[in-house]
């Protein structure tokens, strides 16, 4: 870690709060403030008045099937790019930043997405090489700390209190120096979200991507929360928000106003939870191993079908999938 300066914690002695700047280019600390690093100059920097108190982390790889496709092919690196299979009745798996600039996105049919982008190259996910990058990047996620959450291939939850983190060194100073170690070995980008709490780590690390680094604190998160659509909640899908919409309910403000018993009463057990969210309250812990819940096997037929045969007949394969995830998974 040579060349690094720490921020010294708690020196905030004036009444005036002085935000430590973070430049992620130098992978250092300041406190001279400003919108650049007085070192190198660059206007990659993190500030943040709480930046000292803040410790649960949010890691998203960008665009990250389209990411290690580009990496593995210089020659489609600023052409738009879905990944997703080619023929028949599948969706869009990821989609590079160019191509969503032609309004494509995760999960919308590849027929949609073709008509949006005649001229995207298509290529299909190779799944075993997703999991051997995600594999890499894992690994720096465990030079950072004890308690690492995956949530997919390609994000997780890192607690990196003093309690759990690897090395004693400022959280967002590691995190900084995690994003700049997986371009270097890696080469793909990843976007970075630092708060008190799981849910406002997601949200910070999906607001500047690509090669994002945001950090909400306390002392904002309500605001910040009030101007955002229901949606943004997590637990929140497209039923419960059409319901909530339908009760006048179009954003966190909106929730934020009712009361606990309030939101209960309208949205039940998930009431609770959502009284805790809409006050920037999140009391889940970052979980290394969680249990699993389910298992399961899918398929997308090339036509609509409602012929029990052929269902019938997609049953059985299926059934033999999950029964080999069971076996494997013991």
């Amino acid at each position: 870690m040579a060349g690094k300066r720490t921020y010294p914690t708690g020196t905030t002695g004036s009444a005036d709060l002085v935000a430590p700047l973070l430049c992620r280019d130098c992978v250092r600390f300041d406190l001279a403030g400003g919108d650049a690093c007085p070192d190198c100059g660059s206007a990659r920097i993190v500030t943040h008045p709480e930046l000292d108190a803040l410790d649960i982390a949010h890691i998203d790889c960008d665009a990250f099937y389209a990411s290690v496709e580009k990496r593995d092919d210089p020659s489609i690196r600023d052409l738009p790019l879905i990944v997703g299979h080619p023929g028949g009745r599948g969706v869009v798996t990821t989609a590079c930043y160019i191509a969503r600039k032609f309004g494509i996105r995760s999960a919308m049919p590849m027929f949609r997405a073709r008509e949006l982008c005649p001229g995207a190259v298509i290529i299909a996910p190779d799944m075993a090489k997703y999991k051997a990058v995600s594999r890499a990047i894992r690994a720096v996620f465990a030079d950072l700390s004890h308690a690492v959450e995956p949530v997919s291939l390609d994000e997780a939850y890192l607690d990196l209190s003093r309690a759990a983190r690897v090395r004693d060194e400022h959280p967002a100073l590691s995190l900084a120096d995690a994003a700049s170690r997986i371009e270097r070995e890696v080469a793909i980008t990843v976007s970075i979200g630092l708060s008190y709490n799981k849910f406002l780590a997601k949200l910070a690390s999906e607001l500047q991507k690509p090669r994002g680094f945001s950090a909400i604190g306390r002392t904002e998160a309500k605001t910040f929360l009030a101007a955002l659509p229901v949606r943004k909640v997590h637990g929140v899908g497209e039923a419960t928000a059409r319901r909530m919409e339908t009760l006048g309910l179009s954003t966190v403000g909106d929730l934020q106003r009712l009361s606990p018993r309030e939101l209960q009463a309208h949205f039940g057990k998930f009431g609770g939870r959502l009284a805790a969210f809409v006050q920037g309250e999140d009391p889940r812990q970052v979980t290394p191993d969680r249990e699993t819940k389910s298992v399961s096997a899918e398929t997308t037929f090339a036509r609509d079908t409602g012929r029990a045969a052929d269902l019938i007949a997609a049953v059985g394969p299926l059934c033999d999938r999950v029964a080999e995830r069971l076996v494997r998974a013991g």
